[in-house]
């Protein structure tokens, strides 16, 4: 969403605007075949695909997290010109934002 909301706010000519939107469109269905495709010959059982996915798995988490809260979200809130003077609210909001991440983190071991 946060790239079509770019392609929309980036106001190119509208042949670049559709081609942007059509790939944009069928990146979702192409992965998905992909992955259908590739659970045909997959063994989920192996150690080596266990390590694989928690690798896919922690990358798409990471991508996630940074562009949806850190680029869009915390950007604005951190660079703030009230931010940029107060040392101790940068600490405060630093100290917060570990403090969610960290109990982010720990919700997966009871879900």
């Amino acid at each position: 969403m946060d790239l079509g909301g770019c392609i929309v706010q980036a106001r190119f000519k509208s042949r670049s605007t559709a081609l942007m939107a059509f790939f944009f469109s069928i990146t979702t269905p192409l992965g998905i075949a992909g992955g259908i495709a590739i659970s045909l010959t997959y063994n989920e059982n192996i150690p080596t695909a266990l390590i694989v996915e928690g690798m896919f798995n922690s990358v798409s988490a990471g991508i996630l997290i940074y562009m949806a809260a850190l680029v869009d979200l915390l950007a604005a809130d951190f660079l703030g010109s009230g931010m940029q003077t107060k040392v101790g609210l940068q600490l405060r909001y630093y100290a917060s934002l570990l403090l969610g991440i960290g109990a982010m983190s720990l919700l997966p071991k009871w879900a």
